[in-house]
């Protein structure tokens, strides 16, 4: 009778330790972790990894909970990305999730061709090499596309029609940028059309400001078009200072530009491409697979005038200009 007991106390033993194996076995999965690799920093990039985590946790991922995020910031220094994004590779992230510009996702790119890159690209990532067409990437490259690079003659007119007046327009660009020559091409490609003469200035460091503002001045510069760059937008409260310096009306990429004291922005909305960005992650710590997932392109897009700064430019826009604005900054 009690060696019955005691087979049966065993057996119920057994089973209760049989039923928490799955949970042990859960509980010790290791935790995923992504890399994040980008070209700004991490003050300016706030609403975006909001945007970025809030997609992830419709997929059932929290940061710190069941999910580890090594974060790499080239803050406008590209040259860093090289070595970020091989560190990234070396720590066997799940995926590399990409921001900030062409030059990251082009860094991780050189750095592997196996791990998922989920990027968000400012131009054409099909021109650029970088997935083989949009409904079909192919290879471990996907994500959203900006086009940023390619709304240069687009804000260059914008800027016409805010300052009619201005004959010489100059246009900033960054010379490290791996997709200048896109927006070199959009920008002379519009400027006969326009009437204007235009003028090309570089700067890659903020050393480099004070020098292309100074030339401005030289060449009677009269309006400005600050070009779609991720260094330019970590830079962007020196640049705003610099056009109201020199009293020049200026357009930029983001609408912060423009919130935050610049004369009109005009370009797609950050936070879309990035939630975009923490969608695909989350389907491809799922299982899918990146050339599956097809590259989005955006849907929205955002023109911004800022009424306080245009007065201080003694500049009116026209009732034309200002009924197409999508935001009024007063």
């Amino acid at each position: 009778m009690a060696i019955g007991i005691g087979r049966r106390r065993f057996i119920s033993v057994l089973g209760g330790a049989a039923a928490t194996w799955p949970l042990v076995a859960r509980a010790q999965e290791p935790m995923p972790v992504i890399g994040w690799l980008s070209g700004i920093s991490a003050e300016k990039s706030v609403p975006q990894l909001a945007a970025f985590r809030d997609a992830l946790g419709e997929f059932g991922y929290v940061e710190h909970r069941n999910l580890g995020i090594e974060y790499r910031w080239a803050e406008g220094r590209y040259d860093r990305l090289p070595a970020m994004a091989a560190d990234l590779v070396a720590r066997r992230v799940a995926v590399i999730a990409t921001g900030g510009g062409e030059s990251p996702v082009l860094a991780a790119k050189a750095a592997t061709s196996t791990i998922p890159i989920v990027m968000i690209a400012g131009a054409d990532p099909v021109q650029e090499g970088l997935v083989a067409s949009f409904n079909r990437p192919g290879g471990n490259i996907t994500g959203a596309t900006i086009f940023a690079q390619q709304m240069e003659s687009k804000r260059l007119g914008l800027l016409h029609e805010a300052a009619p007046k201005a004959k010489a327009v100059a246009a900033l660009f960054n010379a490290a940028n791996p997709v200048l020559q896109f927006q070199l091409r959009d920008v002379r490609d519009a400027a006969p059309r326009l009437g204007i003469e235009l003028v090309i200035f570089y700067a890659s460091t903020e050393a480099e400001f004070d020098g292309a503002f100074a030339a401005m001045v030289d060449r009677k510069i009269e309006a400005l078009l600050v070009g779609a760059d991720p260094f330019f937008n970590n830079s962007r409260a020196r640049l705003i200072a610099l056009a109201a310096q020199h009293r020049l009306p200026a357009i930029y990429e983001w609408r912060d530009f423009a919130v935050e004291g610049g004369l009109m922005s005009y370009g797609t909305v950050k936070e879309d491409a990035y939630r975009q960005t923490g969608n695909y992650v989350g389907r491809i710590l799922k299982g899918e697979r990146p050339g599956d997932l097809p590259v989005v392109q955006p849907t929205r897009f955002q023109f911004v005038i800022n009424l306080k700064t245009a007065k201080t430019l003694s500049l009116e826009f026209s009732p034309t200009l200002s009924a197409r604005a999508d935001e009024v900054v007063e």
